[in-house]
């Protein structure tokens, strides 16, 4: 019988952007681009000119405003408890900060060919990211990862890329970018378990 495993690096994860969201609104306007690109945003002229590449980094633990915080908290804490149940601590760790950082050099790399100097920053990336990570364990487990089923990760994907799509001032492209990058990593990370290769024998 598999022991249960908190998630105790969904909770490191939610408390560390929160943490950051309530000492910037402390300081300053979340909703204000200038304030956000003081304090690590992406911004392309910064990157690529002043070769600040940290901001690839930070801009994702940076949300504008409440709303934005809450709605990726909810989906990491909903995705994140899952998939660190079947990868392990280190693992989804791995696939989040790599999904972010993944997702946020797609978009710079977009935004850089179409001319474009957006400013952005939010954890969707990386929680796109765990989005790629749990179809990934659903096609590997052939369905099968905790409660949920292969059909509700698939609708959930569409319906976030639905809502991404259909919005204005959304990163798509970082979205895809960190689905993708979710996806390979825990392909490459992911082993299924013995109890499920055992199941399948009966």
């Amino acid at each position: 019988m598999k022991k249960e495993q908190k998630a105790i690096c969904t909770e490191f994860l939610i408390i560390v952007n929160i943490l950051v969201f309530l000492c910037l609104t402390f300081i300053g306007n979340t909703e204000d681009a200038v304030f956000m690109v003081e304090h690590g945003a992406m911004y392309e002229p910064y990157i690529v000119y002043g070769k600040e590449y940290y901001r690839i980094f930070t801009s994702q633990f940076l949300h504008f405003g409440i709303e934005h915080l809450l709605n990726n908290m909810v989906l990491l804490g909903a995705l994140g408890w899952h998939i660190e149940e079947e990868t392990g601590h280190f693992k989804i760790l791995l696939i989040y900060l790599f999904s972010g950082v993944g997702g946020n050099i797609l978009s710079l790399l977009w935004n850089i060919y179409w001319n474009n100097n957006v400013i952005s920053a939010g954890a969707s990336g990386a929680v796109f990211g765990l989005m790629g990570a749990l179809a990934c364990i659903f096609i590997k487990n052939k369905g099968k990862a905790g409660q949920l089923t292969g059909r509700g990760i698939t609708i959930l994907i569409i319906l976030s890329l639905y809502v991404g799509f259909t919005s204005s001032g959304v990163d798509n492209i970082a979205h895809i970018g960190g689905l993708i990058c979710g996806a390979f990593l825990t392909f490459l990370l992911y082993r299924r378990p013995k109890s499920l290769k055992k199941d399948e024998d009966f």
